[in-house]
């Protein structure tokens, strides 16, 4: 299985639909599960769920120094 790619997935879903992002933060493997349509093995899950938290992250702090350099 491509972890990277059932994250970028994962990731895409979650920035693009407010629900499911609003569930990713209540119960991400759950959510997780869902979008991808399989149960996973827990530590294949739980890598997919980190690398999904850590994109975001990313993202959005990419956003973030955007904006400010738009200020300067």
């Amino acid at each position: 299985m491509d972890v990277k790619a059932k994250v970028d997935e994962v990731v895409k879903k979650v920035q693009s639909d407010p629900s499911v992002a609003k569930d990713f933060e209540k119960e991400p493997v759950k959510t997780v599960e869902s979008i991808i349509g399989v149960d996973l093995p827990d530590d294949v899950i739980n890598n997919v769920v980190d690398g999904v938290k850590a994109k975001i992250s990313v993202d959005k702090a990419g956003g973030f120094v955007d904006k400010i350099k738009n200020i300067f």
